[in-house]
């Protein structure tokens, strides 16, 4: 009889590191946004840039959730 492969659980430097790189990223973005001129700045902050940006964004996790496979699963 084998032992299944039960997949390994990510830790607490691979969550400290993944956060880290979230924040850099944001942390970018606000800087590069802020080299902008103000016309498109207000367009960025106030139209509907960023509620497509979270729509887009939402609607890709949950598609790439649906789309994984259970750890247990025996098609592989």
């Amino acid at each position: 009889m084998t032992v299944p492969d039960i997949a390994r659980q990510p830790g607490w430097r691979e969550v400290v590191l993944v956060a880290a790189a979230i924040v850099a990223v944001v942390l970018g973005a606000a800087v590069l946004t802020s080299l902008l001129p103000t016309g498109i700045q207000q367009w960025i902050f106030h139209g509907p840039v960023l509620i497509a940006v979270l729509v887009l964004g939402t609607g890709w996790l949950l598609w790439r959730i649906s789309r994984a496979h259970p750890v247990d699963d025996d098609r592989r």
